[in-house]
């Protein structure tokens, strides 16, 4: 095709953002900022609608959106809600790893030990996936989870220091809720995302031993980016799940 022709065609194509899409990014910036807070009520949709000089079915479009997205909830009669992971419903929304026999909701919440909570050095690989330069100072926490009293999981996580100043072993431990549960209430830290990569791997002879699996036992290898608004990752994790009684599930639409 002549580059005339190509460039024609390429201006023709206009740039549009419908306006659904327009609000749901006001409504978020107005989340980010502050404005509501998790768990807080939202304007109805009306309020909404004319706030932002536009229809009602522009504002629940947008709120569907979002709702699709989990950053609001909507309850029956009551209205719409940021949403916050401190609800019972969210406890286990990162949660893969359930029963081969029920659900980790049957199972109940992960018992947890902490093993290391310290503020170190950025290596390049943490540095990169947090954003940040290479020795910026970031929290490690290392820590085991047990479900069913059967140790099962060994996470460890970096969060950049800034951020999380202030992090200890014990409010980790002291918080009965879920982790991103904690970033949210202590920390005024959101996760709204996560990207994870898989793999098979065999447990060495220190996940061996806290895992209380031979060495060489085959164990799935998780690790997780979670970001919070504008997508800015807050939180760099792996994990290593032991799968003899579990199973990784992923729920796709």
């Amino acid at each position: 095709m002549p580059e005339v022709a190509a460039t024609a065609i390429a201006t023709a194509t206009p740039l549009f953002t419908p306006l659904y899409s327009q609000i749901r990014d006001l409504l978020l910036k107005s989340m980010q900022a502050g404005e509501w807070k998790p768990g807080e009520l939202m304007p109805s949709e009306m309020e909404l609608a004319q706030r932002y000089k536009v229809s009602q079915g522009t504002v629940r479009k947008a709120i569907d959106a979002l709702a699709g997205e989990n950053q609001v909830t909507r309850r029956q009669g009551k209205g719409t809600f940021v949403a916050t992971h401190t609800e019972q419903q969210a406890q286990y929304r990162f949660l893969r790893l359930v029963p081969d026999n029920g659900s980790a909701a049957d199972e109940g919440p992960a018992q947890r030990q902490i093993l290391a909570c310290e503020k170190k050095r950025a290596t390049a690989e943490v540095a990169s996936a947090l954003q940040l330069k290479a020795n910026d100072g970031v929290i490690m926490v290392k820590r085991l989870l047990r479900l069913g009293g059967v140790p099962s999981i060994i996470e460890t996580a970096w969060l950049p220091a800034l951020r999380f100043k202030g992090l200890t072993a014990e409010q980790l431990l002291q918080h009965s809720g879920s982790t991103y549960g904690l970033y949210e209430a202590a920390f005024n830290t959101r996760v709204l995302r996560a990207s994870e990569k898989i793999r098979a791997t065999a447990a060495n002879a220190e996940s061996a031993a806290l895992l209380n699996l031979p060495v060489a036992a085959p164990l799935l290898w998780v690790e997780r980016i979670a970001y919070t608004y504008d997508d800015t990752p807050m939180e760099l994790r792996q994990a290593l799940y032991r799968t003899d009684t579990h199973h990784y599930q992923n729920d796709l639409s």
